[in-house]
């Protein structure tokens, strides 16, 4: 009997999930007041017409489909962006949601088996795509960047964009990833951070250099977005 339950709530997930996510994610965005921190740094790649590479944290992950409709405030041709998702059932439930907000789904790893996926977002790349990756995902450590973002950076010769989320009233879990899920009629803040570029032809201490910088970066600016809500920080704060 429990088989059977456990079967049957495999197959409820499978087949509602994404819709419960996607609806999820839409009505929050509806209810939530977002306030952008230096949205400058989109906009100027999107004046030039350049491609980067998003990323930022698995516990942010929620509200960040969300992002293509930013996009869209600075572009009006709307930029196509291509999100590198985990196969594994949760992250099937996150692509098939986030296709919903018009992204590309892309499931594999960059690290773990991710030959298939790294080639199909080398492809992505070619098509006119801004990648977005997750690089302390699928499974942690958290707040770890792995290799796997660095080295797709020296392949595409594309800058890495740090960037982060929180919302002023919000519950934090107890997973692996400290996931962040904002409560209804709170207010979000979006940070973007200074681009980490990684020279192509850079030996493994470049690398890897680069890898502790962009780390350093998305904990300061995941810091910077959790205490942006504080009466102490928004006293210091410039609204963009």
């Amino acid at each position: 009997m429990a088989g059977f339950v456990k079967s049957l709530r495999k197959k409820f997930v499978a087949r509602w999930g994404p819709s419960l996510a996607y609806w999820m994610i839409k009505l929050l965005g509806w209810t939530i007041r977002f306030e952008i921190l230096n949205p400058e740094i989109p906009s100027s790649f999107l004046k030039q017409g350049k491609l980067a590479i998003g990323a930022f944290w698995h516990g942010r992950l929620l509200m960040m489909p969300h992002l293509q409709a930013i996009y869209r405030e600075y572009d009006e041709r709307g930029r196509k962006m291509c999100f590198l998702v985990s196969p594994h059932r949760d992250g099937q439930i996150i692509g098939k949601a986030a296709e919903r907000f018009g992204l590309l789904a892309i499931l594999g790893s960059t690290t773990r088996g991710g030959y298939m996926a790294i080639q199909q977002m080398l492809k992505a790349t070619k098509e006119g795509y801004d990648l977005i990756i997750v690089p302390d995902g699928p499974k942690g450590p958290r707040y770890r960047v792995q290799n796997g973002v660095i080295e797709l950076a020296k392949l595409t010769e594309r800058p890495v964009v740090p960037i982060s989320f929180s919302a002023s009233r919000k519950k934090i879990f107890k997973t692996w990833d400290h996931f962040l899920l904002p409560y209804p009629f709170s207010k979000g803040v979006f940070v973007w951070g200074e681009p980490v570029y990684v020279d192509p032809d850079g030996d493994r201490a470049h690398l890897e250099e680069k890898r502790v910088l962009l780390e350093k970066r998305l904990n300061e600016l995941t810091l910077r977005a959790d205490e942006y809500f504080s009466p102490l920080r928004r006293s210091t704060e410039t609204k963009p």
